[in-house]
């Protein structure tokens, strides 16, 4: 497949061409899958998302207006693609029930970015899924996608300091998941031995 400037790949998309439409797909997929992997409850969850997001991009092409990063406008209708998924009845009723169940815990456990650093994209990306609709929502925007707690609150109509919770439940969850996973993994190592 040729590569194509940017430019052209604007413009054959918003003519419709097939095979620029083919073109930016394939060199995107993969980034974008994992956008919607974070967001998602499974990959095939995930996979339908980046499939409506990229019908999204191809059909809305007409609004970028050539300001700013194309990937970066492209990966907007992706969280957002992501988000409106979420706002779906089914799943605001699972955020509703989690944000009620969870008891909020007060410990602030350090981060281990060594822990993180030795962890595989894929067991994380499961990490992430396993987190309650809502906090694995508001972790992706505010880790992830660079959102601040007062946006996030706009988007998903909860208080800035819900937020600022829901980001410090999921460390708190993941931190703990990381190190069950790495304990696991010595327990394996030593019965191997």
């Amino acid at each position: 497949m040729p590569a194509y400037s940017e430019e052209e790949i604007i413009a054959g998309c918003r003519k419709k061409d097939r095979t620029i439409q083919e073109h930016l797909y394939r060199t995107y997929y993969s980034m974008y899958l994992k956008v919607c992997a974070r967001y998602a409850k499974s990959m095939q969850d995930a996979e339908q998302l980046i499939n409506d997001g990229f019908l999204k991009i191809f059909t809305q092409i007409d609004h970028y207006k050539n300001a700013g990063s194309f990937a970066g406008w492209m990966q907007r209708i992706m969280v957002n693609t992501c988000l409106d998924y979420l706002r779906g009845s089914a799943l605001k009723e699972e955020m509703a029930m989690h944000v009620n169940a969870i008891p909020i815990e007060e410990t602030n456990l350090p981060i281990d970015n060594e822990g993180m650093e030795r962890i595989e994209f894929k067991e994380l990306v499961g990490m992430i899924q396993s987190l309650p609709a809502m906090t694995r929502t508001v972790f992706n925007l505010y880790v992830f996608d660079g959102y601040n707690h007062k946006e996030i609150g706009e988007q998903l109509t909860i208080s800035e300091g819900t937020s600022h919770w829901h980001v410090h439940q999921a460390r708190n969850m993941l931190q703990k998941k990381i190190k069950k996973s790495e304990q696991q993994k010595v327990t394996y190592e030593a019965k191997r031995i």
